[in-house]
């Protein structure tokens, strides 16, 4: 047992006090944040609108995200990573405390593009701030670090949030969602200082650097579409999944928190000395990346049996592995890929891989739930991961040819 805990210190350590302030913003605004996990229950109860019409709000959230990633990489890469995280949370802020004042249908669709569009500038810009406070040893374990305080803060914000809405209803939660991004903010202002050089003026300083390099990076392409695929499988956790919970199961949003917060829990406690061993072990990064769609794959395969409730934490479990193996890896090989002076660029595709999975996944799973039931949604999510198994196939093949 003593064992166990020295480990688990031990992988923290050597970390950029930097990295750790990061992380800190990064509890306090995920901790905070309640209307996301429970957006598609909000929608359907509350505003009483129909699977489809949910699925094309989710649709409007992905658009959004995907202006605010390429908007955020193009930003970075002009004034830098520090400004735009500033602007974005604290506007974001601003715009969740404003949606709860919306109850039409298309007005609800836009006010989620606006949003997106503000909050997902943030995403690239945070990218490329782990790659500027940490070291190639050490830059895995950063970006655990950070998802660990994320994890560790979403794991408190839907298990709270699923108490709240028994008492208080949904209301609630688009304030403290809204307060918390802008104070998360703040302590990153009065943490955490600018850095005097821009990447644009790292960029005047290389004569050769070819602006575009990032859409001639066949190998990274690929890249793009695994987590496109991984992205289009992950999401359903947050849309037809808490459905697939009430509907078939009967759990209520306490019941549901638990069984979010039991993804959180195992990452919260496995994922840093996880990575840190395999930081270790000096194998490409692309084999985990190959291991964690194995596991996304029989996460929703699993859930095709419907009449055990145990399936349902099967399933939670081999998500969470999936995750704790797919994010650091797919972020740490864009992290390596990215040339100097175009981070912001190559984090901006990144993180629009998923902003557009963020587009289809709801929409489509949500059509398949309403034409064909979850049965059939779980099969068709399955083969996303399938399909990411062989492109992660493919992609460590190019890599270990230098291509």
């Amino acid at each position: 047992m003593k064992k166990m805990y020295t480990n688990y210190i031990a992988s923290f350590k050597g970390l950029s006090k930097e990295i750790w302030f990061l992380s800190i913003i990064s509890l306090v605004n995920r901790a905070g944040t309640m209307v996301i996990p429970f957006l598609s229950l909000y929608l359907k109860k509350d505003m009483g609108l129909t699977e489809t019409d949910i699925g094309s709000i989710f649709a409007f959230f992905g658009i959004g995200s995907v202006i605010g990633s390429w908007l955020g990489g193009k930003l970075t890469d002009i004034f830098g990573f520090y400004k735009i995280m500033i602007i974005s949370l604290f506007l974001t802020g601003l715009c969740f405390i404003s949606l709860q004042y919306i109850h039409s249908f298309w007005g609800f669709c836009i006010g989620i593009l606006v949003t997106m569009s503000i909050a997902d500038t943030f995403r690239p810009a945070i990218f490329v701030a782990i790659k500027a406070y940490s070291t190639p040893d050490n830059q895995t374990r950063s970006v655990g670090l950070v998802r660990l305080a994320i994890n560790a803060g979403m794991g408190i914000g839907p298990t709270l949030a699923g108490l709240i809405i028994v008492m208080k209803g949904y209301g609630l939660l688009f304030w403290i969602d809204g307060l918390t991004c802008i104070t998360a903010i703040l302590l990153f202002s009065y943490l955490v200082k600018d850095q005097k050089v821009r990447p644009s003026e790292i960029r005047s300083q290389q004569e050769n650097l070819d602006k575009n390099a990032v859409y001639k990076d066949f190998s990274f392409w690929i890249h793009f579409f695994i987590c496109f695929l991984f992205g289009m499988a992950f999401f359903q956790l947050f849309t037809t999944i808490p459905l697939y919970y009430d509907k078939i199961f009967h759990l209520d949003e306490f019941k549901i928190g638990i069984l979010l917060f039991l993804n959180v829990a195992i990452i919260v406690v496995f994922e840093m000395p996880l990575l840190n061993y395999l930081e270790k072990q000096k194998i490409p990064f692309t084999k985990y990346i190959t291991m964690s769609c194995v596991l996304l794959a029989l996460s929703f395969l699993v859930l095709y049996q419907n009449f055990w409730i145990g399936i349902l934490i099967v399933s939670m479990i081999l998500m969470t592995l999936s995750e704790m193996l797919g994010f650091p890896y797919t972020n740490r090989f864009a992290l390596t890929r990215a040339k100097e002076g175009l981070e912001g660029s190559y984090m901006a595709m990144y993180a629009m891989a998923f902003s557009i999975a963020h587009i289809f996944s709801p929409k489509i799973g949500l059509e398949i739930v309403d034409k064909f039931g979850y049965q059939i949604n779980w099969l068709v999510t399955g083969m996303y991961g399938v399909i990411g198994i062989l492109l992660a196939i493919w992609l460590h093949k190019r890599i270990q040819k230098g291509l």
